[in-house]
């Protein structure tokens, strides 16, 4: 696979993109319906003529029921909230109309961690890998770019279990080429290095690519990963790279108990290595602009350096 990664911001927004590939799904396979809580908007599906797009409202919980219904009769849903709604509201009917009784669906949590921004604690998600990770057979992506997202929606309508895909709404950073396809539970490796390892999903990726190339600048080189899928772990590629430098750093937008931390942490139990993570400690969400909330919950680049250097 081409990694495209410039630094540089994708002009295509996220919320754009849910909404031109969900149209494409439902005019290719009369299977797929849509469903959403009273957020179509937000998804950018607002505008998709189909009697197979559902607003349920202000209703996560039942939406999920219905899904679960839609897909015990051979239907392929897709049901979408903001990433708290989607995730902890839902969970007990997710848990057992969808997993626990076998019945395929695929729940999508817009803006998650800080991306939910002035939208505020209420709205923030650090919980919800956690929560996913938690539940039998389930498939956890954390969106890093467009292609990324493009793929994981096309691969999510034919895959068992419950899917779980965590995105923003707005811009990112390209970091694959266009049209690029993954397998879940195979990890991406993005840049090589002797001196140690960076696992980063989501927004974090840009993050850790920036600090890698920082340290390079101080002679410390470090391989970045993408997992790809946070459920199912690609477990072997991570204790590869991990026992053959001796260092390892996971940097995620979520709360790090429960989340890629712990996934991590156990992927490597065994191994003696340095290991540091940045990720949201134990504590609540809040208002305020992305920019602001990255440096207050120290997901930056410049906080990835730290705690590798720290660990040297």
């Amino acid at each position: 696979m081409k990694i495209v990664y410039n630094g540089e911001k994708d002009s295509r927004q996220f919320k754009s993109v849910i909404g031109e590939t969900v149209e494409a799904l439902l005019n290719e396979d009369n299977k797929v319906v849509w469903l959403d809580a009273d957020l179509m908007g937000c998804s950018g599906t607002n505008k998709i003529k189909s009697d197979r797009v559902i607003n349920c409202g202000i209703a996560e919980a039942n939406m999920a029921g219905i899904a679960a219904g839609l897909s015990a009769s051979g239907m392929k849903p897709y049901a979408h909230s903001f990433g708290p709604f989607a995730s902890r509201r839902c969970f007990d009917q997710v848990f057992l109309a969808a997993g626990y009784a076998k019945n395929p669906i695929t729940m999508i949590g817009t803006d998650p961690g800080i991306t939910a921004a002035f939208n505020g604690g209420t709205h923030m998600p650090f919980e919800d890998v956690a929560l996913y990770r938690s539940l039998p057979e389930a498939t956890i992506f954390d969106i890093t770019d467009v292609p990324m997202l493009q793929a994981a929606l096309k691969m999510a309508k034919d895959m068992p279990g419950v899917k779980y895909i965590r995105v923003p709404r707005k811009d990112s950073y390209q970091v694959y080429e266009d049209g690029a396809s993954f397998t879940p539970g195979k990890a991406e490796v993005l840049r090589e290095g002797k001196d140690g390892v960076i696992v980063a999903s989501g927004i974090m990726v840009h993050e850790a690519l920036q600090a890698a190339e920082a340290l390079a600048k101080d002679g410390v080189e470090m391989t970045v990963i993408d997992p790809i899928t946070i459920k199912p772990l690609d477990v072997d590629t991570i204790r590869k790279y991990a026992e053959e430098t001796g260092l390892l750093v996971v940097a995620e937008n979520h709360n790090h108990i429960g989340g890629l931390t712990s996934a991590v942490q156990e992927a490597v139990c065994g191994l003696a290595l340095k290991f540091g993570y940045v990720a949201v400690e134990d504590v609540f969400g809040e208002v305020g602009p992305v920019d602001y909330l990255r440096e207050k919950f120290d997901l930056t680049s410049d906080h990835i350096v730290k705690v590798v250097k720290g660990l040297k």
